[in-house]
């Protein structure tokens, strides 16, 4: 009999902050459901959104806003796990711990995007980051005898640093949904420069823009993309003005999949230089639209960049290191070539009904540690 299973994620696709790690969870939780798991998911409320909804065949539950969720999603988990309603809890750590194994009554497995670290007090106020870091130092105490599926190497990496079991730790890559338009990289591209993702401070998109600035005397022509939207956006406009780029510096806000893979199939490269990922979606997305990717040799994109061979890695916040990069493949069209044609390939090794295989194979695990 397939399990019944709660999954604890702040957010859901409707919520107006959902980026990467909703996608990842609802590609997967999505098809388990076609398969016929019964998957409830409970989550934050927001503006607009029903207190109860379906998506992708998953019972959205949605328990209010920000401020009393957390404390009714532990109250709920504590009663309806002793109602039999649930077999597994897979809770998602992407944001701040649930420390869900204190409360449910049924087997937890964690389901580990990223922990932030010290990332954290690059994206919040210093009491807030100082909340997540020591909250996150407790995960050890608290999951020791829970399964963990980890999205990258890097982040079991990080998860085994901090002293959970490695036996309990498996690695699943997320899949990725391949652009609907085949991809013919012997094409010419233009000298396009894109970024595709979350507008945050973590991000380092001022990176980008800075480094556009260095190779500007070679090519003065150069677009660039900021495809995405978040509260980091009016300081990027207000540094592309700053720096002069503003007229080749196109801000495009939200747009649809289709779009995305439309624009990143006409540049050149894609990049990002974010302090940190899970794993780096975004990366294997412009990968299968033939897009090399220049990032930050960090947790996640150092997994997902095949350094030399489907992109480049930079140092963190190396502005040189970026437009050398960057350079490299606006100059050399042999390379950027080359480069693409191993993107492309790269890219076809990454399959959600694989994603979802894991997952099934790892709920599993945790359901028979209750056994």
């Amino acid at each position: 009999m397939l399990p019944r299973v709660l999954i604890l994620n702040e957010r859901d696709p409707h919520h107006p902050k959902a980026g990467g790690a909703e996608t990842h969870v609802y590609e997967i939780f999505g098809r388990l459901a076609a398969r016929g798991f019964e998957m409830t998911h409970w989550s934050a409320g927001f503006q607009g959104g029903r207190d109860q909804d379906w998506v992708s065949g998953i019972r959205v539950e949605r328990l209010g806003p920000l401020a009393l969720y957390y404390p009714r999603v532990l109250h709920h988990t504590f009663r309806e796990t002793r109602r039999d309603r649930f077999d597994v809890v897979v809770e998602c750590l992407n944001k701040v711990p649930y420390y869900a194994p204190l409360f449910a009554a049924r087997p937890v497995l964690a389901l580990c995007h990223h922990l932030f670290g010290e990332v954290a007090f690059q994206q919040v106020s210093a009491p807030i980051a100082a909340a997540v870091w020591a909250s996150e130092r407790l995960i050890p105490s608290f999951y020791q005898g829970c399964e963990f599926l980890a999205i990258s190497e890097s982040t079991a990496r990080d998860l085994a640093k901090r002293g959970l079991d490695a036996d309990r730790i498996q690695v699943s890559h997320p899949g990725i949904d391949r652009p609907q338009e085949e991809v013919d990289v012997a094409i010419p591209r233009k000298r396009r420069v894109i970024y595709v993702g979350r507008l945050e401070a973590y991000k380092k998109i001022d990176i980008l823009l800075r480094a556009m600035k260095k190779i500007e005397p070679r090519w003065p022509e150069a677009e660039i993309f900021i495809v995405g939207r978040g509260p980091a956006l009016s300081g990027l406009q207000d540094l592309a003005r700053t720096l002069g780029l503003s007229d080749r510096t196109h801000f495009s806000g939200f747009i649809t999949n289709a779009e995305r893979d439309a624009l990143l199939a006409s540049s050149r490269v894609c990049v990002c230089p974010s302090e940190k990922e899970g794993w780096g979606l975004t990366v294997i997305e412009a990968n299968a639209t033939g897009t090399p990717v220049v990032a930050t040799d960090a947790d996640g994109l150092r997994d997902s960049v095949r350094d030399g061979e489907t992109g480049f890695l930079v140092g963190d916040e190396d502005v040189e290191g970026f437009a050398r990069a960057i350079g490299r493949l606006l100059d050399d069209d042999a390379l950027a070539l080359r480069m693409s044609q191993a993107a492309l390939d790269w890219s076809r090794t990454f399959d959600w009904e694989r994603s979802a295989d894991d997952m099934a194979e790892a709920l599993e695990r945790a359901q028979s540690t209750s056994r």
